[in-house]
């Protein structure tokens, strides 16, 4: 079979770099590079398929392997994530040796079988093209294959169903809807339970930050707006601890700016966390507790 100058350039150019493709495979460290390799590699054999005018195979393979398998390959390591880190420890002595061995065995016969391979001219490729490939495929497939092609498609629909019950898992309790739900937070609100969502961390705060509690309408801070693990953690910051910084600050950039005093709760919550565990901490103004307020000119700020 000989080819036209163009298909013997494109092979010579295509060739190489899917050679020099499916090597990463083997020497690539992340596995996201080797599965762009891959989709490399079926593109370009998409485009040999097109030049032996294949043109639905060529499709074929863009739209199903390269555009559906591999980029679901590509999302599912990206989303997911593989550990690149390669165990030096051999289980079984020599595997590594005997893999050597059957690796170039396989490549000898490859080489031996591709130097060997004679092909013939092909024979009734224009006839059969003559309606373009897919019409000429399909009439193939649908018309000598037709059994061929019902059974594989009743092995599809099989392996797809017995995936599902399979993954199935029978449902321990009711399904809980969007009403059951709405009827539930209502029946709770006798107990303290609450319709509206949890306020996120730093509204109505001089600090949006998540250690921060937001504040009500009040001024007051809301406990439940900071996460469960950072207050077990003991890493919540309340508004008066964020006041007391923004007070040392502009007391050293302006020392001479008159600002108001603290409040009681205030300087002594400053102070037990700059004073080690154990410590006393005596509060010397007193004043009613409120964390998340201060008090400028007589007035609640």
């Amino acid at each position: 079979m000989t080819a036209s100058a163009g298909e013997a350039a494109l092979f010579w150019v295509l060739a190489p770099l899917m050679v020099l493709a499916a090597l990463s495979l083997l020497f690539a460290r992340k596995a996201v590079h080797a599965a762009i390799a891959v989709m490399f590699v079926m593109v370009d054999l998409a485009i040999l398929y097109v030049a032996q005018e294949a043109s639905f195979l060529g499709v074929v393979q863009v739209v199903v392997y390269t555009g559906a398998v591999m980029m679901l390959f590509l999302f599912v390591l990206m989303l997911v994530g593989v550990d690149a880190s390669d165990s030096l420890v051999e289980t079984i002595r020599g595997q590594r040796w005997i893999g050597v061995l059957l690796g170039l065995g396989l490549g000898a016969v490859l080489v031996g079988v591709v130097t060997q391979a004679t092909f013939p001219p092909a024979v009734g490729l224009a006839a059969a093209n003559e309606v373009t490939n897919p019409v000429a495929l399909a009439r193939v497939l649908f018309a000598d294959y037709v059994f061929a092609m019902e059974v594989v498609g009743v092995l599809l629909v099989t392996a797809a169903v017995s995936a599902l019950v399979l993954t199935h898992r029978r449902r321990l309790a009711p399904k809980v809807g969007q009403r059951e739900q709405a009827d539930a937070k209502v029946a709770a609100l006798p107990s303290g339970g609450r319709l509206t969502p949890l306020a996120a961390p730093g509204v109505y705060a001089q600090n949006n930050a998540m250690d921060t509690p937001a504040l009500d309408p009040a001024g007051r801070p809301i406990e439940e707006s900071v996460s469960r693990i950072l207050r077990i953690r003991g890493q919540e910051r309340s508004a008066g601890t964020i006041l007391a910084a923004e007070r040392e600050v502009l007391t050293e950039h302006e020392p001479r700016r008159p600002l108001p005093a603290l409040r009681a709760d205030d300087a002594n919550e400053r102070r037990v966390q700059a004073e080690p565990a154990g410590a006393d901490p005596a509060g010397e103004v007193s004043g009613p507790t409120d964390p998340g307020r201060t008090r400028v000119g007589g007035e609640d700020a």
